[in-house]
């Protein structure tokens, strides 16, 4: 019985033996440049193409991303909006054009002119007003001039061309100003320009006419053909100056020459 059962141990070993996996084997170096071969071009599979990042229009500025945010503000004049940078614009005082041939000493100036439909550009103390055409949209007009804006403060370059352009100092004071003259431009300073500027334009004086009483005024950015222009200055600064200068009659309000040929052809 000793010996059978030595018998049967000896088999069930030699059977698991033969049930064992086969050691690893190692490819020859033949072998393996041969999967080296074919995993490389032209066998290579190409990888798959990432899903590139969806483009910005910063990427065609060159990378360079600019954070200016600029605010507008509604004026009386529906045909007028003011935009603020958030950056001085005018140092001192403000400076107004009817028309492109008056912006030609302005980078600024001249690059909003070319945007189609504005007619009137103003600049302010710390912000732009642009007057725009009947039939253009503002909502097509805005980004443009946002652009525009945009592009020239990132430009670095000059309001002005000229170093010598100088803001009109129309209300500055003189020696030989009268007495009645020197109370008009002080008032027209303090009192009404401020006002008139927070509605995105602005007044030059003209001059006044003692024999007559008569102050002469050009109405400049927003308010410069606007609806309630002749209120403001029959209503607003004519009743002011009247009434803390007696010698003073009345308000009339001067236009430049193209000026009155436009209000010639609004008016047949």
């Amino acid at each position: 019985m000793a010996i059978a059962r030595r018998r049967v141990l000896a088999l069930a070993s030699q059977l698991l033996q033969r049930r064992r996996l086969p050691e690893p084997r190692f490819l020859s170096s033949a072998a393996t440049g041969a999967l080296d071969r074919l995993s490389s071009p032209p066998f290579a599979r190409p990888a798959a193409p990432r899903n590139p990042a969806p483009s910005s229009p910063w990427d065609r500025l060159g990378g360079q991303k600019r954070t200016m945010f600029i605010q507008t503000q509604a004026t009386p004049n529906p045909q007028s909006l003011m935009f603020h940078p958030g950056k001085p614009v005018m140092e001192v005082g403000s400076s107004d054009f009817p028309n492109a041939r008056t912006a030609m000493t302005s980078p600024l100036a001249k690059a909003l002119f070319a945007i189609e439909g504005v007619t009137r550009v103003f600049f302010g103390s710390d912000f732009v007003t642009v007057t725009k055409s009947d039939e253009t949209s503002w909502d097509y007009l805005k980004p443009e001039v946002f652009a525009a804006i945009m592009d020239f403060y990132s430009s670095g370059q000059p309001l002005f061309l000229d170093s010598n352009t100088a803001a009109a100092m129309d209300t500055a004071i003189h020696e030989d100003d009268s007495e009645i003259v020197a109370m008009i431009k002080e008032l027209l300073e303090t009192r009404i320009r401020p006002a008139v500027q927070d509605d995105g334009g602005d007044i030059e004086y003209r001059g006044f006419d003692p024999e007559a009483g008569i102050v002469k005024l050009k109405m400049q950015g927003a308010c410069s053909g606007c609806p309630s222009s002749s209120v403001t200055l029959k209503s607003g600064i004519e009743n002011m100056l009247m009434h803390y200068v007696p010698e003073v009659k009345g308000v009339e309000q001067e236009f430049d020459g193209d000026e009155e040929a436009e209000l010639a052809s609004q008016t047949e």
